[in-house]
């Protein structure tokens, strides 16, 4: 992103096509912000329902006149920026990130000293879409933050006077994130601990996902208000629901197949999370859906738990990271993950049997948490030929027992 670039056109439409981005091009990058927006996910791009979405929003976004955006960077570690900058070799995106005027950006612009803060104050006197990366240190008068000599609180508030929209980007701008985990020494607080008299819009995650960044900023471009939020201030195009409800490895969380300890078989086969402690039954973003870098992975794709990085006070409330969640349901009501017993799972595995006439049921060592070995019965041709993810307990498939632990 170079955003020393001019604006040498009346609109963004104008700039794009002199920077040699194509109608078409440009009608894709609208159409995926479209499925963003509607579902969730770039994959429906192409729906036929969609497209008027996407031609409202190409015509919207560019009819835009040089949009100024400061974008603030407080008690933070330049994660969520780096995640825009690393979106991906996303041109069209980063191109209408270019054609914003952004004045002020610590860490992208060229001028520092006395010269950047003299940027930031003219920025600060026009209208403009205000972005703020993290949080804000309150204990002993702000002192653990300060920029040119003001506290984040003061760059913060007059940054805000003029705001015609706000966005906290990140978990440190949005709750305080690992500076606010107890015994939060600095005193940080969010920026809506602050704000009070403007919406904030809460684009969670430490950091967010730089395409759920560009399309919050985008949203407002085209809509010229902030979009429908949940309880917590996030937008509920992006945020409305929980990893686990989209996750691909929630099919063996039905099962009750569980990885136990990192790089046993069942982590080797791509069994679920949940017993090394992920968070995504409890964590809502769209993570699964939309990825990083261009959809080329993801924590839990990579076989890491999530951590709940999108929810407020995750560091306290989800540490230790590596220990498991207590009562979360699966099969609807029915059960719970420590509970699956012959119920649903031997129905399951008995029509597939009797449907397929050749199932068989074979059997693979799992090590426990104690280091001791627990048989796993798979249907299917074993785990050797990708068919583990439709394992059982072995003797709870016999017993009617629990499955998972030993209890």
């Amino acid at each position: 992103m170079n955003i020393g670039d001019g604006w040498r056109g009346e609109t963004l439409a104008e700039n794009l096509e002199r920077s040699g981005v194509s109608r078409r091009d440009f009608m894709k990058f609208c159409g995926g912000l479209a499925a963003i927006f509607a579902a969730g996910t770039p994959a429906m791009a192409g729906a036929q329902e969609l497209t008027p979405a996407a031609e409202e929003i190409a015509e919207k976004l560019g009819a835009v006149k040089k949009p100024n955006v400061v974008w603030l960077q407080l008690q933070e570690c330049t994660g969520c920026m780096e995640s825009v900058l690393r979106s991906g070799g996303a041109t069209v995106e980063d191109l209408v990130l270019n054609r914003l005027s952004m004045p002020y950006n610590e860490l992208l612009m060229a001028p520092s000293g006395h010269a950047a803060e003299e940027a930031l104050d003219e920025a600060n006197k026009e209208p403009h879409i205000l972005v703020v990366n993290g949080s804000v240190p309150m204990k002993d008068g702000g002192i653990y933050c300060t920029i040119g000599g003001k506290t984040a609180e003061q760059v913060l508030m007059e940054a805000a006077e003029n705001a015609t929209a706000i966005l906290a980007v990140g978990a440190c701008a949005v709750w305080g994130s690992v500076q606010a985990a107890k015994p939060n020494p600095t005193g940080a607080v969010g920026v809506d601990e602050l704000i009070k008299d403007k919406p904030v819009i809460n684009v969670a995650g430490c950091p967010p996902i730089g395409e759920v960044i560009t399309a919050t900023i985008t949203y407002i471009l085209t809509h010229g208000e902030a979009p429908k939020v949940d309880a917590e201030g996030r937008p509920l195009f992006a945020y409305d629901q929980r990893i686990h409800d989209s996750c691909p490895r929630r099919p063996h969380f039905d099962a009750g197949q569980f990885v136990r300890t990192f790089d046993d078989e069942a982590a080797r086969n791509g069994w679920c999370l949940y017993e090394v402690g992920c968070k995504g039954p409890s964590t809502f973003s769209p993570c699964p859906i939309i990825q990083w870098n261009l959809k080329s992975g993801w924590p839990i794709g990579q076989g890491h738990p999530c951590i709940g990085c999108t929810e407020k006070d995750f560091f306290d409330k989800f540490t230790p990271f590596y220990e498991e969640l207590p009562n979360v349901t699966g099969f609807g009501v029915e059960s719970t993950a420590a509970k699956l017993g012959l119920g649903a799972v031997g129905v399951a595995a008995a029509g597939v049997a009797v449907h397929g006439g050749i199932t068989t049921i074979k059997q693979i060592g799992i090590r426990q948490k104690s280091g001791d070995e627990k048989v796993i019965a798979t249907f299917g041709d074993g785990p050797d030929a990708g068919a583990a993810g439709r394992g059982v307990d072995a003797e709870d498939n016999i017993s009617g027992g629990e499955t998972g632990k030993d209890r």
